[in-house]
């Protein structure tokens, strides 16, 4: 058992060496030196950090830029299916004026029309009122005018025709 008790003290001896040792070999810091390897090491993360941020801020910037070539080219292609849309519309609306004209014998340039029932409308109406009328004619064969004239001129035509 002797020999035991020697081992553990042995063994706890040496441990205690070893941290002697550790402790010995260890650099004890004053203030000022620990104060600066601290301001050292802080100055070091504070150059990483204005790094960081420079190229954060670079990164920033070329997604902006790619973000605003993406939406540029979002607004171009909403523009160009606007005017497509809008091109597509004014030759449904020649069509159905060229449409109704042949069937009418309107000119497609009177109608006004978007709508195939409005060009009609308005071919029927235009046909109205362009068909010839007879003229109001008197006993005598003379054309009667309804155009309102001057007493002056009344009684001019009154002469020239009773003076012959």
């Amino acid at each position: 058992m002797e020999n035991a008790t020697e081992n553990t003290s042995a063994v706890e001896n040496t441990t205690e060496n070893t941290e002697e040792t550790k402790t010995a070999t260890e650099k004890t810091f004053t203030q000022a030196e620990l104060d600066s390897i601290v301001q050292k090491r802080v100055s070091e993360e504070r150059s990483k950090l204005d790094e960081y941020k420079a190229k954060a801020a670079k990164l920033d910037e070329i997604e902006e830029a790619n973000k605003s070539e993406l939406q540029k080219a979002q607004d171009k292609a909403a523009k160009l299916e606007k005017e497509l849309s809008a091109l597509k519309h004014e030759a449904e609306i020649r069509e159905i004026r060229a449409k109704v004209s042949s069937e009418k014998g309107v000119p497609a340039d009177l109608l006004t029309g978007e709508t195939k029932e409005a060009c009609e409308s308005q071919a029927d109406s235009i046909l109205k009122f362009a068909q010839v009328g007879h003229p109001y004619v008197v006993d005598g064969g003379e054309v009667k005018t309804t155009a309102k004239q001057s007493t002056a001129n009344q009684f001019a035509d009154w002469m020239s025709k009773n003076t012959k």
